[in-house]
């Protein structure tokens, strides 16, 4: 029952951040009511700070599209998930902690958990440059460095800017 209410706690928590993300057109960012970014013109910023991207052209619209590589760490469980019920509450405030400061430093674009009671016990999606950035953001969470939870980390590639539905 407790684990149910972490469950819906952190999900409540990610559900606020994300909605407080920016909306951004999928083809230009917003830097002043008048003024738009080229795509030329965000892809370089984007591979001047070490982003991998690619463009397209959307048959359909006649957009270009740049994709971009993020990382999504698999958050599983760990070998040591024999805390103390007050040492795992501990732990699982930590964790909501770095999972926050991780989307308000600009790094965690999204977190949620899964609803079921599988290994895999959620997600988060980092925006960083590099998968050894993402993996030492990663591993920093205090449910990892507990052992309750270990990370596997993949490359994965979204279009730039483009919501969630």
């Amino acid at each position: 029952m407790k684990n149910n209410l972490y469950l819906l706690l952190f999900a409540f928590v990610c559900s606020f951040i994300s909605c407080h993300q920016e909306k951004k057109a999928h083809t230009t960012e917003v830097v002043s009511p008048k003024k738009e970014k080229s795509i030329a013109s965000i892809k370089k910023d984007l591979e001047q700070k070490g982003f991998q991207t690619f463009d397209y052209i959307d048959e359909k619209s006649g957009d270009t599209i740049i994709m971009q590589q993020y990382f999504i760490a698999f958050l599983k469980s760990g070998p040591h998930r024999n805390q103390s019920k007050k040492e795992a509450d501990s732990l699982q405030t930590l964790h909501l902690e770095h999972l926050g400061r991780m989307y308000e430093e600009g790094y965690a674009d999204i977190s949620g958990p899964f609803g079921d009671d599988g290994d895999i016990r959620g997600i988060t999606i980092y925006n960083t440059p590099t998968q050894e950035m993402a993996d030492s953001l990663a591993n920093m969470d205090p449910m990892v460095k507990a052992g309750r939870l270990v990370i596997e980390i993949h490359p994965w590639w979204a279009a730039k800017g483009f919501p969630l539905r």
